[in-house]
């Protein structure tokens, strides 16, 4: 072995500390770096591999008159398209008349395969399956008997549970989205054989594109292929609409022919026996119940050829029960990898430049020495490059490999426990290069700077130490009453403190930002989790909003709230939906809310401002989106076709949704109509979850409403959201904690290192082993507290911008960090300042001080 490289070696041996150091906090920032990059594109490959694995229908298609094998064929025409009809309706049943969306089971289908979790699939007339969720949340088990309502129209009322299962039409756990009867909530999906249905026809169409199956659906270019087959698939649908709308108008007159023909054959007579007999009273009688009956046989032929109008629904993955919110989770997750592990790993880059700077300036002599041996500049800088390059890939390569398999897969095994996930990893070959080449930089980088400073100096002025620097009176020495109370070992302090500036920064940015860190991983979750609660408590302040089936039909809807002892008032609003436009931007989904009485609303809902007779107020949302604010201009059309300009008033905060708020003067003004009702929020006393399923039932049944969407089901769904982020912000925590923690005592190694002569020579001056160690600790509990205060700032900061980094189109994050977040991250680097004390201790008790003291 050379020479130089047994010196790498023996130079490792000797500071095994430092070595591990350098690749722990390489480590630390290349896991997180990469593990929390990998999760949300992992989040989405498994989610993608797992309906692919059971054949998710890639479009669904509802028909408001059916299908039949001459739609399939229709569906087919257009390239790469698979078609299959299936049978599914809306019913209720089970123990509690839950909202159950009923499907037909085909064994041959090859679309929307069910995944079995326990029992079997139905095979009998008498058998049927239940969704997962049926069992976990509601109590069924297998061989218990179910039994649907009479309503629900099949062919017999109890079925026997076979079998529990997952489909990949619903891949949310937490809803099964809402329907037309009931409560109006779907609680879990069924299958039973078709025919058990008792549907004259299919009533949904899946169509499944071969070459999209190799395009990850959460893509941009899988979004704009299936927009390219949906436009496909109506220009065949439109010429289909009118074949199918002639051939049922043409069996619905078949139907009517033999009524007609008798009540033609019946006028026939009627005119023979007229002028046989004359026009008499009977015959008059006869003739008056001759135009009656015609009159209503037109009307029920209108009627029934009304029916036969045929009219398509699209609905594509996004439009799933959940498939949206599970993107908007692992772009949530993205995000927070653009910002959080960067601030992360670039603590590490910074701490590592540290460590590699001291180390090689420790080594001056050395590289003196070699130099004056005639080692060329090359040979010594290979020594160093080679040790910062060891400790630099060790740390990356591995973690990489970690942090893109480990963290990721937790999170789906977190998922799997409500939704059976495929673990698909994709290996994110380019972070990984990046987080490498991040490290290197860090470590070579800084070992390139300063060997190459230190061998541009001389042999000579190498081997001589280097000279001090000259003492300097600090600021606080010019304050005369306050330095004179100080005691000598205050003074030393204070003086090295502000003596070695950069020691000092160094201390304070990796305190700060450990502490910002552990910060900012509370922060996400108090965020995230209070998001409900803010929109419900400081801006909604209304239990329920319902929807009314038509305009003005308020009292029905009244009459029903008032027989419920929860109820305690409602606001009557207009609520209407549109998208709004300024600057060339364009936000969707906007509900538009006009109250009838502006007094009234403001209990229910808290604004920024007064509603003007003139003018919209505007949530932060669109305000943000759209980059206006007081006194700009917007463009709103509303879903109907309505259009307005409008002037923007004020913007007010809100958190869930997307809305906009006008007076009933300002609505009329805008609109040149009259104001009308067609929602009510709702205040209701504290309610079980019975209680409101019974309530929307009323409300659905004899209140004239569309439906009942309940605050505590918007809390649920958030709180749903934030169980799913628990898992990445507690791996934040924990890894913040022990790069805090890495640092401090790496920060305090070097500081130790470069100044054991004066510790030395502090001990022969008769110093006991504590007054040795708070000689050194505490700069560090002063630079402690300093940096805990800015981390307190930094963390803000970072939460502010992770969070409006993860905004989505729907939900805005309010920033706020509870109480116990500030107490866990000023305790964690408290303990870790005690514990590197308690380990420099006892360093420090065991220096050989002639050893120390002989060192040039």
């Amino acid at each position: 072995m050379k020479p130089m490289t047994k010196n790498m070696w023996r130079e490792i041996a000797a500071n095994k500390g430092r070595f591990i150091a350098i690749i722990l906090i390489i480590l630390l920032g290349t896991l997180i770096f990469v593990g929390v990059k990998a999760t949300g594109p992992g989040l989405n490959d498994a989610l993608d591999t797992t309906v692919k694995t059971q054949h998710l229908s890639d479009v669904q298609l509802f028909s408001t008159t059916g299908f039949t094998q001459k739609d399939v064929k229709t569906a087919e025409k257009v390239n790469g398209a698979q078609a299959e009809i299936s049978k599914f309706k809306y019913v209720t049943g089970g123990k509690n008349e839950d909202v159950v969306v009923l499907y037909g089971y085909q064994s041959s289908a090859n679309q929307n395969q069910l995944k079995l979790r326990s029992g079997h699939l139905p095979h009998g007339a008498d058998q049927i399956v239940l969704d997962e969720r049926a069992k976990q949340d509601y109590g069924y088990r297998l061989g218990d008997t179910y039994r649907f309502n009479r309503q629900a129209n099949l062919k017999q009322r109890t079925y026997q549970i076979v079998g529990f299962v997952d489909s990949p039409r619903y891949i949310d756990y937490s809803t099964r989205g809402s329907a037309n009867v009931g409560d109006g909530t779907v609680r879990y999906f069924a299958y039973l054989q078709p025919q058990q249905l008792n549907l004259p026809t299919a009533t949904v169409l899946s169509v499944r594109f071969q070459p999209l199956q190799g395009v990850n659906s959460f893509s941009n270019d899988y979004q704009r292929a299936v927009a390219k087959k949906v436009r496909a698939l109506k220009a065949v649908f439109k010429l289909r609409a009118k074949e199918r709308n002639q051939q049922l108008s043409a069996n619905v007159k078949r139907a009517f022919a033999p009524q007609q023909q008798r009540l033609t054959q019946a006028r026939k007579q009627l005119v023979q026996m007229k002028q046989i007999a004359g026009n008499s009273s009977v015959l008059q009688q006869q003739q008056k119940a001759l135009t009656e009956n015609q009159t209503k046989l037109n009307a029920a032929l209108q009627q029934a050829t009304a029916k036969t109008r045929t009219t398509y629904t699209w609905q594509i993955r996004e439009d799933l029960p959940g498939f949206t919110s599970f993107g908007d989770t692992s772009d949530r997750i993205a995000a927070i990898a653009n910002v959080f592990p960067v601030f992360f790993f670039l603590i590490a880059a910074l701490i590592t430049f540290t460590t590699i700077t001291r180390m090689v300036e420790e080594a001056r002599r050395q590289i003196g020495t070699f130099k004056a041996l005639g080692y060329t500049k090359w040979v010594i800088a290979r020594n160093y490059l080679s040790y910062a390059l060891m400790a630099g890939l060790i740390g990356a390569i591995l973690c990489s490999a970690i942090g893109n398999v480990t963290l990721p897969r937790l999170v789906i095994s977190m998922y799997h426990m409500t939704i059976p996930l495929t673990a698909s990893v994709p290996v994110m070959w380019a972070v990984i290069a990046l987080a490498v080449a991040f490290s290197l930089l860090a470590t070579v980088g800084a070992a390139v700077i300063v060997v190459w400073r230190e061998l541009a100096e001389k042999p000579a002025d190498l081997m001589r130490p280097r000279a001090p620097k000259s003492a300097k009176r600090i600021l606080m020495e010019r304050i005369t009453p306050l330095w004179h109370r100080l005691s000598f070992n205050q003074k030393v302090s204070y003086r090295n403190l502000f003596r070695y500036k950069s020691r000092m920064w160094m201390t304070i940015i990796g305190i700060a930002g450990g502490t910002a860190l552990i910060l900012t991983g509370f922060g996400l979750n108090d965020s995230i989790s209070s998001t409900a609660t803010q929109q419900y408590g400081q801006i909604f302040h209304y239990s329920a909003t319902v929807s009314l089936a038509h305009d003005d039909q308020s009292q029905k809807a009244t009459r029903v709230l008032n027989q419920s002892d929860h109820y305690s008032g409602a606001s009557k609003v207009n609520l209407t939906t549109g998208k709004v436009k300024a600057h060339a931007n364009q936000i969707g989904d906007v509900n538009l809310v006009t109250p009838k009485n502006q007094q009234q609303f403001k209990k229910y809902v808290t604004l920024s401002c007064s509603l003007k007779q003139n003018g919209v107020v505007i949530c932060q949302k669109i305000a943000s989106q759209l980059d206006v604010k007081a006194g700009d201009k917007v463009s709103f059309t509303a879903s109907n076709g309505q259009h307005a300009n409008l002037k923007v008033t004020a913007v007010t905060p809100n958190y869930m949704g997307v809305f906009a708020y006008m007076s009933p003067a300002a609505y009329r003004h805008a609109f040149n109509q009259a104001l009308t009702v067609n929602t009510l929020f709702v205040k209701l006393t504290s309610q079980s979850s019975q209680q409101q399923n019974q309530l929307a039932r009323q409300l659905l049944k004899h209140g004239g409403a569309l439906g009942t969407s309940f605050a505590s089901d918007q809390k649920t769904t958030v709180k749903t959201m934030s169980s799913s982020m628990n898992v990445i912000v507690l791996i934040m925590i924990l890894l913040s904690g022990v790069l805090s923690f890495v640092v401090l005592y790496n920060l305090t190694n070097i500081n130790i290192s470069e100044r054991i002569r004066e510790l030395s020579t502090v001990k022969v001056l008769g110093f006991f082993d504590n007054e040795v160690t708070m000689y050194v600790s505490r700069e560090n509990m002063l630079l402690t507290v300093f940096g805990i205060i800015l981390g307190y700032g930094a963390g803000w900061g970072l939460l502010s911008f992770i969070l409006n980094q993860a905004t989505t189109s729907q939900v805005v994050f309010p920033v706020i960090i509870r109480w116990p977040g500030y107490v866990v991250a000023t305790l964690l680097m408290v303990a870790f300042t005690l514990i590197v004390m308690w380990v420099t201790h006892q360093k420090l008790k065991h220096v050989d001080m002639v050893e120390a003291l002989k060192e040039n």
